[in-house]
């Protein structure tokens, strides 16, 4: 059974996921502090420094005016935090775009890779040494 288990995972496929996952894994990250430090310090310039992360609405429960939604959620009451879907969505679409250039640029680096070297065309240079040999003893029988 532990040999089976070894051959398994000396196998490729798990070990190209094993090293996706963990690339994976620190691109998140990467992507992440994109959105957070970049792109949304951008969309909050353009809504007049807007913040959706703290955009909420007050289901049931007290909790005082202007609020961050932390602070609601502590003080236990029951919110829709819109905002904070909002943002997260629009992570979504960002990392999902990142990933699919990246794939799509992996996918163009194989297919070069993969396509044969370019052959260069056969040059007409005549008939070889054989053929002029052969043509000679042909007319000589005759």
């Amino acid at each position: 059974m532990f040999q089976e288990f070894k051959d398994f995972i000396a196998k490729g496929n798990v070990m190209d996921m094993a090293v996706g996952i963990i690339i994976g894994a620190a691109f998140t990250a990467i992507v992440t502090s994109l959105v957070g430090d970049l792109i949304n310090p951008i969309i909050g310039l353009f809504t007049g420094g807007l913040d959706f992360t703290n955009n909420y609405a007050v289901l049931s429960g007290e909790v005082p005016e202007g609020a961050s939604l932390e602070a609601a959620r502590e003080a236990g009451a029951a919110v829709f935090a819109y905002g904070a879907f909002l943002m997260a969505v629009i992570n979504f679409l960002i990392i999902a775009f990142v990933v699919f250039m990246l794939v799509r640029y992996v996918n163009k680096v194989k297919a070069a890779a993969e396509k044969p070297d370019e052959v260069a065309p056969e040059v007409e240079t005549g008939p070889s040494e054989l053929d002029v040999l052969l043509e000679i003893r042909d007319a000589l029988k005759r």
